[in-house]
């Protein structure tokens, strides 16, 4: 045997040994492709696609979409000034939809990075709309 034989007989063996793990990588990443492109996102959240938002203290925020889903967005860490914020500006960036790469800036507080977006029910306990009811002076 010479060397070109010993050459393709070790080229051979790796081949064999090596296609099972080739094979479920492939497979990983198929499914890592299928896991990306199922997780939420709002889309046109930079023009009107989000109607409502209410804080979950300084951890989480649930936002409703123009269709009336609900979503929890978990933050990053605390987000100072976020459970009593009466307007939220969201931070898209250049693609326009709220997904688990944006942001939400609480005015005269900062910016807060979104973790994670998932489809939610709606908020428990009351409405916003009856706290903006309740700051109203009575006449």
């Amino acid at each position: 045997m010479n060397v070109r034989d010993n050459l393709h007989a070790t080229l051979a063996i790796a081949a064999l040994v090596l296609t099972p793990f080739a094979a479920a990588r492939a497979a990983a990443d198929a499914a890592g492709d299928a896991n990306a492109t199922a997780e939420p996102s709002i889309p046109f959240a930079n023009h009107g696609g989000i109607r409502d938002w209410r804080a979950d203290k300084d951890r989480g925020l649930w936002v409703q979409d123009v269709h009336g889903n609900w979503y929890y967005a978990t933050l990053m860490g605390p987000c100072t000034g976020l459970d009593f914020a009466q307007h939220l500006a969201f931070d898209t960036r250049p693609n326009g939809s709220f997904d688990r790469w944006s942001a939400i800036i609480v005015p005269h507080y900062g910016r807060c990075a979104v973790q994670s977006l998932r489809p939610s029910g709606a908020p428990p306990g009351g409405q916003k709309s009856a706290r903006a009811e309740q700051a109203k002076p009575k006449s």
